[in-house]
């Protein structure tokens, strides 16, 4: 019953040709396909990264602003003394016939200005060649007057700036001014002629507006003087 088989179908022989088209076939989409990787590598690679970039708004410095120096404070107009000579005295037109009542507040009677010598009009404390007059509106130096300006014993003392007193620091302050006729510090005319510290000079600064004098006089008349002040700043011991 089975003794006829029946035949398979014979299978094809593959060809050479067909060998090498398949092979050119697979190596050409495998070359295809590590160039696109490559050049999908390369882009990845050569794409700039985003880099975060903050502005930071720097302020522009102002230029410091040197302080204005105080202007220097105006020459002190001295007046010229008075001539070296003597008073000459006028009689009366009219003799009283009481004794005059007594002014204690007049200038006593200075011998030196009736001694009949030098200048007539001068004074006995005058300089020679001097041309100056007790009603002169300017200022007069401590040897011109006779009287001179003197400080009331109550007057503040200046204000110890803090921050020398904490460090120990101790100096001294020579002042110029002029006392007016009021018996006060004419602060237009102040001077520094000699100081340790710039904080000790502020401190005289702001106590003379305060202080009180007893003004100079010539012929018994208030004047003008021009006075040379130290201050002196110590630490307790």
């Amino acid at each position: 019953m089975f003794d006829n088989l029946i035949e398979t179908k014979k299978k094809k022989q593959r060809t050479v040709g067909g060998t090498i088209i398949s092979v050119v076939i697979h190596a050409v989409a495998i070359g295809a396909a590590v160039y696109g990787t490559l050049n999908a590598r390369e882009a990845i690679l050569e794409k700039p990264k985003a880099e975060k970039v903050d502005f930071v708004t720097v302020k522009k410095e102002e230029p410091k602003q040197e302080p204005e120096k105080a202007p220097p404070p105006p020459e002190v107009t001295v007046a010229p003394p008075p001539p070296k000579g003597f008073q000459v005295l006028a009689a009366p037109v009219n003799i009283p016939d009481v004794i005059p009542d007594i002014d204690l507040s007049k200038k006593v009677t200075d011998e030196a200005d009736f001694t009949g010598k030098g200048v007539a009009g001068g004074v006995g404390r005058g300089v020679v060649g001097g041309t100056g007059s007790a009603n002169n509106e300017g200022a007069y130096f401590e040897f011109q007057v006779e009287k001179t300006a003197l400080g009331d014993p109550g007057n503040p003392r200046p204000s110890y700036p803090s921050m020398l007193q904490s460090a120990g620091v101790e100096g001294k302050v020579l002042a110029q001014f002029v006392v007016d006729t009021s018996g006060r510090a004419d602060m237009s005319t102040f001077k520094v002629l000699e100081s340790s510290h710039e904080l000790f000079t502020q401190a005289v600064r702001q106590a003379l507006p305060r202080y009180h004098f007893f003004p100079a006089e010539i012929g018994g008349k208030k004047v003008r003087q021009v006075v040379q002040l130290p201050f002196t700043f110590a630490l307790g011991k």
